[in-house]
């Protein structure tokens, strides 16, 4: 009974000296947290500095817009909250939000969270994502608030805030409060993000080299003065005569074009699989197709071939050279937001009205692609592109960029993404003085985003190539459908491809190497 006795003692007081530990630790959270309010730091107000641990969680607040946060998003984790703005100029307030985790929770790293779109807004899915992965993160709301376009009407330094200056601001800020609440600096900076997100990516390893030490651009909206020519062109081709016209495609003839580009390509890398590994090397004639009769969903009328074989080519200057890419053979049943109608995507048609042209009553059918486009590139390009090629600077940093690109994506037509890198390895001096800091990863069979689908992990890809120096050679990705895993596949660095050895499970990534296609 005595040696009972004492057993007990013993682990109470082991449980009561935990509590103890776990309540002074959090009270030195709390207020190392709180703490952050006596910081100054030149052009910034920081509005609240609150440590979160409520067992019922933390609401995190619903944003507008087609990406904004939708309401219940509860964040169960404490964290220290620190809200602010900044004003770089005076006509700038750049929102911004950094979320700590507690000391013994940290992963001594800090994470930047990416904006899609033209929204302005706290992303708070991201930071929920990062600080559940032990980061310190930080997310702007780009220098407004508004869901759409307006913003940037007359607002020139707002429309800088947007395309780089929030970015690179929250993280000079976000970076000296993670040095004051824990005492020492992120080991590794890191941004992951896709779309507009993507293009932040390359404004920073472009314009701030030093801010990031690993960068995951995710399709990115690069060249954004020709991507939104480029992709207004689209849905001008398919919707100007109207969708009662001889050459609009319908939405019900999306599959009957799919299925006769998979009969023409699907094959040509070796396996027969529904899919297409490189659609470059996929030559399609919509003719293969056309009517010969009366007018059916598994047919093309001959103005409908017409239209089909311009959104393939994508748009041109009146010359003849590209203007932007078009979409890819394979990616037929994703045209739906893009061409179906009765407008081109808003994405596309306000950045016309609200920025392009200032002109809330601009008509899409007005749109010349020649004219139009050479006029914003003169007089949008230096503000908003994202083409420097030169990236020394951010390689002499130690920086690692790891771009990637759905071939199936039609909201940014990919084939752009090989060229900027193609231009970065002129400018760099070769392939060999690229690969060791920047490397390509051309995704086939996705949609939009995949590594914001959970199939293709570029994050942990880009860390390890960061602080342990593995590049990724290649990277293997999930395929599901209805979140049943159907097949895995290695994505290549680019210009190599997924070459089936010629035995095995030709849905097992086992079964395939990277090499230089030859089909």
């Amino acid at each position: 009974m005595k040696r009972r006795l004492i057993s007990l003692l013993l682990l109470c007081v082991g449980v009561c000296m935990s509590a103890a530990t776990a309540a002074a630790a959090a009270a030195t959270d709390r207020d190392s947290c709180s703490g952050l309010m006596e910081r100054k730091y030149a052009n910034v107000t920081l509005v609240s500095a609150v440590f979160i641990d409520d067992p019922k969680g933390f609401d995190a607040p619903e944003t507008p817009g087609m990406f904004g946060t939708p309401p219940g998003l509860k964040v169960m984790m404490p964290f220290c909250r620190v809200t602010g703005f900044i004003k770089p100029v005076p006509e700038s307030r750049i929102g911004f939000e950094v979320w700590l985790p507690p000391a013994e929770e940290w992963n001594e790293r800090y994470f930047a969270v990416g904006n899609p779109s033209f929204e302005g807004a706290i992303k708070y899915q991201g930071l929920t994502r990062a600080l559940a992965d032990g980061y310190a993160a930080s997310s702007t709301d780009t220098g407004h608030q508004d869901p759409g376009h307006k913003w940037a009407t007359g607002q020139p330094e707002k429309l800088i805030d947007w395309i780089h200056r929030a970015v690179h601001e929250t993280a000079v800020v976000s970076k000296q409060l993670i040095q004051a609440y824990y005492s020492r600096s992120a080991r590794y900076s890191y941004w992951d993000s896709c779309h507009n997100g993507g293009r932040q990516g390359l404004e920073s390893a472009q314009r701030y080299p030093g801010d990031f030490d690993g960068i995951v651009a995710g399709d990115p909206a690069i060249y954004l003065s020709r991507l939104q020519t480029g992709s207004e062109y689209l849905g001008w081709v398919a919707l100007k005569d109207g969708t009662k016209s001889p050459s609009y495609v319908p939405p019900a003839k999306y599959p009957a074009i799919h299925r006769a580009v998979l009969d023409a390509c699907d094959e040509k890398d070796g396996v027969k699989d529904d899919a297409i590994e490189d659609p470059t090397r996929c030559k399609f004639d919509p003719a293969a197709i056309q009517c010969y009769g009366p007018d059916k969903p598994s047919c093309l009328t001959a103005p409908q071939v017409e239209t089909v074989r311009r959104l393939y080519e994508g748009a041109k200057f009146a010359d003849g050279t590209q203007i932007y890419s078009g979409f890819e053979p394979g990616s037929e049943l994703l045209w739906n937001a893009l061409i179906a109608g009765p407008e081109p995507h808003s994405i596309n048609n306000d950045f016309f009205k609200y920025i392009a042209f200032e002109n809330p009553d601009w008509d899409f059918r007005t749109f010349d692609v020649d004219a139009d486009t050479r006029d914003i590139e003169a007089r949008l390009g230096p503000i908003i592109d994202s083409t420097q090629t030169d990236l020394s600077a951010f390689k002499n940093n130690g920086g690692k960029l790891l771009m990637y690109q759905s071939w199936t994506e039609t909201w940014i037509p990919p084939r752009m993404a090989t060229v900027y890198y193609s231009d970065v390895v002129k400018t760099m001096g070769g392939e060999n003085q690229t690969k060791d800091f920047f490397r390509l990863f051309m995704v086939p069979d996705y949609g939009m985003c995949p590594g914001n689908q959970g199939g293709f992990d570029a994050l942990n890809t880009v860390r390890k190539w960061r602080e342990e120096g593995v590049a990724p050679d290649r990277i293997t990705t999930t395929y599901r459908d209805g979140g049943q895993v159907y097949k895995t596949r290695p994505v290549c660095p680019y210009p190599q491809a997924a070459i089936y050895k010629g035995s095995g499970d030709t849905n097992d990534a086992a079964g395939f190497e990277c090499g230089i296609p030859t089909w």
